[in-house]
């Protein structure tokens, strides 16, 4: 994404110091209103983009003053009704049944100090290429947030490929066992087992450009500008197969080849990296949501330190969130390890 520096030129009378403000999003010493409002809306927009595991998932806004603890509600299906009525006879009603699963929100931030040369000799915006490099750090540490949660799911079909049989674990998993459409159509076909809802319509895919790369030459792929202008298009889709939307981020769950995946050295592959395709339905996992406090900027001007910067040498911009992730219903997603081509 490019920028017009025009556009985000510094109004140095939106910093006057004798302007007190707190808002929601964004915190700091002397900063006017409409420039905390400006340069929180803009860290949001850069750090959104990049949240493409979230998407998908039930958005929970940070309970205020709630504490660490959220409360994500799953609700069991009701039965077939099938006893018929009796004339006059009002039935007995039923209850809601609901599962209460709790998360502890963490805190996650970054921030970095500009100097009072750079910002009085630089040419550029430099509080505004901070933030925009702030937004993008943001973005890409609370998807991963996310991304880890969700693939650490029970529900997982291994590729068969090109190999005679199919792997049974990960670590069993060679070069041959790619993955095909017929994997996409089995994976499918669990989820519709399980009753699990559509997304807007269909199930949704997360994949990496290493596999697209195979998807996309597929003849029953469908290139996702065929269909665009009769359907609201996710961030970051680029087509369908299988009656799956594929979207494509290279943040997608990589098991890279001979690193630890988890606490034992030997939990890991010896031969190939392994690649996740995340197919999700509706309601199988949640999320905090970064509105409303989820994500906040900070900005602090030159001088705001104190006696800890006596010669007002160092502002500093920055971004802390709080932020959970957590699996709702196993079998409303499901996860295919595979070989790349």
């Amino acid at each position: 994404m490019r920028f017009n520096y025009e556009d985000y030129r510094l109004n140095l009378h939106l910093h006057d110091a004798n302007v007190q403000v707190t808002t929601a999003n964004t915190t700091g010493n002397n900063l006017s209103p409409e420039m905390k409002t400006y340069y929180s809306d803009y860290l949001i927009d850069n750090a959104k983009p990049l949240l493409v595991h979230d998407q998908f998932g039930q958005k929970h806004p940070i309970p205020k003053n709630g504490g660490k603890i959220i409360e994500f509600r799953k609700y069991d299906p009701f039965p077939k009704a099938l006893t018929p009525l009796t004339e006059g006879v009002t039935p007995d009603g039923r209850s809601l049944n609901v599962t209460t699963i709790t998360a502890e929100v963490r805190q996650y931030g970054d921030y970095v100090t500009l100097s009072d040369v750079l910002l009085l000799t630089a040419i550029d915006n430099n509080l505004v290429e901070a933030t925009e490099l702030l937004g993008q750090q943001a973005g890409e540490t609370l998807d991963t947030v996310t991304r880890d949660i969700i693939n650490a799911g029970t529900n997982v079909l291994f590729a068969k490929g090109t190999g005679e049989t199919r792997p049974t674990a990960r670590n069993a998993i060679t070069a041959a066992n790619t993955i095909t459409v017929d994997d996409l159509f089995n994976a499918a076909r669990i989820l519709k087992n399980g009753n699990t809802k559509k997304i807007d319509g269909s199930y949704v895919g997360i994949v990496c450009p290493d596999i697209s790369y195979t998807l996309m030459r597929e003849e029953e792929w469908i290139d996702v500008h065929k269909y665009s202008a009769n359907t609201e298009i996710f961030e970051g889709e680029i087509g369908k197969i299988a009656g799956i939307r594929f979207v494509e981020t290279t943040e997608a769950k990589k098991w890279a080849r001979n690193e630890p995946w988890g606490a034992g050295n030997n939990d890991k592959n010896t031969t190939c990296d392994v690649y996740s395709t995340l197919i999700v339905g509706a309601n199988a996992y949640g999320v905090t949501e970064i509105e409303g406090g989820g994500l906040q900027h900070i900005v602090k001007q030159l001088g705001s330190g104190g006696t800890t910067d006596p010669l007002n040498q160092r502002a500093t911009a920055g971004w802390k969130a709080l932020k959970v992730a957590e699996r709702l219903v196993e079998p409303y997603m499901i996860r295919i390890e595979s070989a790349a081509k």
